[in-house]
């Protein structure tokens, strides 16, 4: 038999890698938090999804908006994901740029893709939204840099 405590044990023996995924609210300031339920799906057409707790505050934010933005963070960047995995943390504009399709995304981060959001579905205590990627690109002079890793509730880094 499997409870949710065992079933975290468990996914946390995954290790995955460290996104900050924004959007803008309806006054069209920046809202984003660290997620690491991110994957790609598909590459005709090209589409990635996100898994976003249906008890964030800023859920429908991301519902109105219709589009996202996903920023892959780089192994120097623990502390921005620190402060985005925190509710009602500071956040300075510094941190953000536009992409082409106008989301925010961070500042030093590995690539960025921005995404219009194409479906949404339940997914249990989560809202699974899948996204066309509209917007991809690597960081100039991020192509040795490593990623943020996270594991067995911890963040890591690549030897």
């Amino acid at each position: 038999m499997s409870s949710p405590d065992k079933f975290r044990e468990v996914m946390s023996n995954f290790a995955s890698g460290v996104t900050i995924v924004t959007t803008r609210d309806r006054d069209k300031r920046p809202y984003g938090l660290t997620v690491s339920a991110f994957t790609s799906v598909s590459l005709d057409p090209l589409l990635v999804l996100v898994c976003l707790d249906n008890r964030l505050s800023g859920l429908s934010a991301f519902k109105d908006s219709g589009k996202f933005g996903v920023s892959l963070l780089a192994e120097s960047q623990e502390e921005i994901s620190r402060m985005f995995a925190r509710k009602d943390s500071e956040r300075p504009d510094s941190i953000y740029f536009d992409g082409p399709a106008g989301m925010p995304l961070m500042r030093n981060s590995l690539a960025t893709l921005e995404c219009e959001t194409a479906a949404m579905y339940p997914g249990g205590d989560h809202t699974i939204f899948m996204g066309k990627v509209i917007s991809s690109d690597v960081i100039e002079g991020k192509t040795g840099a490593k990623p943020l890793m996270y594991f067995r509730g911890k963040y890591h880094r690549l030897p």
